[in-house]
């Protein structure tokens, strides 16, 4: 890796190919009190996280190649649909000691892992160091494939903020711009999903970080979405950077 740049408390790092697919991606480094934290984009809603010498890997996706990527201390699963609840790539970076976090439905079908409800928390020790993790809501209020019936209902799915020392990432999972989100406050980092029919339009997701105000944003689960639109919409928020990545 090579350093290619410096922005507030964030190195930009070059990561070079990472095999996932023809995307180029970048390995991004936040201080934090409890030392330093990697985020490295890997595809669609996937992302790996490294800290205090541990891997966390969010929503594994077998369209990315895990091979070439180091085994999970701790998995994170937000959804039980296929492009975040792949079984065949959780296990392909499953070692013993590996801990799974899920939503209670998730937990249905990944019988080790621990099941949080919306609203719940828990706390995981990694590499001597603790990591706090809130499952907050991530679900549909209007859109479904028929009348009544929503892509995500509400308490499937989690989103999660995480606490890594005195920074918070938030990770939204498939969601709409919920209310909910209006209580979700102090994030340094968030991760917003992006796509239809089955989440929001970018414009919607730019509403939705009014009312969060990390401090960077990472628009993510954007497939065929002109994530340009959402940048435009966040232009005049000044205390809000947004970051675009190649997740495709």
């Amino acid at each position: 890796m090579r350093i290619i740049g410096l922005w507030g408390a964030f190195l930009i790092v070059s990561a070079g190919l990472l095999a996932t697919g023809t995307a180029q991606t970048q390995t991004d480094v936040l201080k934090t009190t409890a030392g330093d934290l990697k985020i490295t984009p890997i595809r669609h809603a996937s992302l790996m996280l490294e800290w205090a010498g541990t891997v966390i890997h969010v929503d594994p996706w077998g369209q990315a190649d895990y091979s070439v990527l180091p085994k999970a201390d701790l998995i994170l699963i937000t959804d039980t649909h296929g492009d975040h609840l792949d079984l065949k790539a959780i296990a392909g970076i499953t070692k013993k000691e590996t801990i799974v976090v899920g939503s209670e439905e998730v937990a249905k079908s990944v019988t080790t892992a621990r099941g949080l409800a919306n609203g719940s928390s828990t706390e995981i020790d990694l590499g001597g160091k603790k990591l706090k993790i809130e499952a907050v809501p991530a679900y549909n209020m209007t859109r479904g494939p028929s009348p009544g019936q929503y892509y995500h209902p509400k308490g499937r799915g989690n989103g999660y903020v995480l606490a890594f020392g005195d920074r918070s990432i938030y990770i939204s999972g498939d969601t709409e711009c919920i209310p909910e989100m209006a209580g979700i406050r102090n994030i340094d980092v968030a991760f917003l999903c992006m796509n239809l029919p089955y989440t929001q339009t970018p414009q919607e997701a730019a509403e939705c970080m009014k009312k969060v105000r990390p401090k960077v944003v990472y628009p993510y689960h954007f497939r065929g979405q002109d994530v340009k639109l959402f940048e435009e919409a966040l232009r005049g928020e000044k205390d809000i950077e947004v970051r675009l990545r190649n997740w495709y």
